[in-house]
């Protein structure tokens, strides 16, 4: 079979330096500097090779060879050279590239540097590196200066991907929903106030975890709040959502049973646990979570409201503020006792979004501070998009808890 180079291929390679000239080279060589650097020997090589690739693309663009004067004819010519540096792993190279009159000449191979240098930008951004840091990688990496507006420019160009993810369709009904919030500093009327954003995480009926939103909190966080969040999502698509797992955040309860009145709400024990030991001395910290344990480790709810009456009588006269709010809460606090344990493993905490934040934390501790709310959900929508990546597998065990789930939801299942 024969093999036939396409003229483009052929022209490129009868200008790249040929084996003499290589053998050349390196004969002149007498120390190991003479291979890398500025000048050195891979550099000149790399130089002259790029640019005979750059005269050849505009060739092919132009339609006429260099210093053939009846091309000229053609409206449009060469206008010299510009200087630009490239980074090799021989070293910074400088390259000239060609020009022509009209300014039309783009070549694909700068094209494909260039978008190579800003996938890599990207890529840097969504790992939390700061503009200072992605600058000099850059510089280190390819012997480039970058600056910050570009760098934001470059960022700029997900943007509308960050507005389609929020406001992407959603599946009609989640098992389960959590929500927490993770706190960021941002600059807001020239102040650094902390702000929260909040976070619903989804699983579907296929058991697949799905961050479902970011929303910037903006002062207001209460029932108004937390119900233009769940509407947001009905308005997506969400028509039922079996369980919601939450951090006890005022108004969310309210606002969920006010779209989905049907949705079961579970008030983390773990925030629980931590909120009440504030009012509980060191040394009796111990004695108090060992009585605990037996009210939110019983087998069953009456067994734990009985040892719930047990810790009232041991430690109310001590401890009353602590008791107390497992008693004021204690309606959202036991729903998972309605369960079997395979799903209360996954609903008594808040812990599966928690993870989630904790990943998000990684990649937001290198801010100082966001200059406005579009980076924030810049930033944490790549590094979602890095996250969630790996979540390929649906929860441990999910066959058996769908099928609890169909029995125990069964006038709700979706057909």
């Amino acid at each position: 079979m024969n093999k036939h180079k396409s003229p483009e291929k052929e022209d490129i390679q009868a200008h790249m330096p040929s084996a003499e000239e290589v053998v050349q080279a390196l004969g002149q060589a007498t120390s190991i500097d003479d291979f890398y650097g500025k000048d050195g020997i891979f550099s000149k090589l790399f130089s002259k090779t790029i640019e005979e690739m750059l005269e050849a693309e505009l060739t092919s663009e132009l339609g006429y060879e260099r210093y053939d004067t009846e091309g000229h004819n053609s409206g449009n010519s060469r206008n010299g050279h510009y200087s630009r540096k490239m980074r090799t792993s021989g070293g910074d190279a400088e390259i000239k590239v060609p020009r022509d009159r009209n300014g039309e000449f783009q070549s694909a191979l700068l094209k494909k540097n260039s978008n190579e240098i800003e996938q890599k930008v990207i890529a840097m951004y969504a790992k939390g590196m700061s503009t200072r840091d992605i600058q000099d990688l850059l510089t280190e990496l390819y012997g480039i200066d970058v600056s910050a507006d570009t760098i934001s420019a470059i960022t700029d160009k997900i943007w509308p991907l960050v507005e389609a993810w929020q406001n992407r369709p959603l599946a009609t009904v989640y098992a389960i929903v959590y929500l927490d919030a993770i706190h960021i500093k941002l600059k807001k009327d020239g102040k650094i106030a902390n702000i929260a954003v909040y976070n619903v995480l989804g699983v579907d009926l296929e058991g697949h975890r799905e961050p479902l939103g970011h929303w910037i909190g903006d002062g207001g966080e209460g029932s108004n709040f937390w119900l233009s969040v769940i509407t947001d999502l009905q308005t997506r698509g969400v028509q039922d959502i079996f369980i919601a797992a939450i951090d006890g955040l005022t108004g969310f309860k309210d606002a969920i049973q006010s779209v989905f009145p049907g949705t079961k709400v579970q008030r983390c024990i773990i925030h629980q646990i931590r909120y009440s030991l504030k009012y509980v001395v060191w040394k009796d910290r111990k004695a108090f979570v060992a009585d605990l344990k037996t009210v939110y480790q019983a087998a069953t709810r009456e067994e734990a409201e009985a040892n719930l009456q047990k810790l009232e009588q041991t430690w109310k006269s001590k401890y009353a503020a602590a008791v107390r709010s497992w008693q004021n809460n204690w309606d959202d606090l036991s729903t998972f006792f309605e369960f079997p344990q395979e799903i209360r493993r996954l609903i008594y905490t808040t812990n599966t979004v928690e993870g989630y934040h904790r990943q998000l934390r990684k990649v937001t501790k290198n801010k100082g501070s966001f200059p406005t709310e579009q980076a924030v959900r810049k930033l944490l929508y790549l590094a979602t998009l890095d996250i969630t990546k790996k979540w390929t597998a649906p929860l441990r065990d999910w066959p058996l808890i769908l099928n609890q789930l169909a029995i125990r939801f069964e006038d709700r299942w979706p057909v």
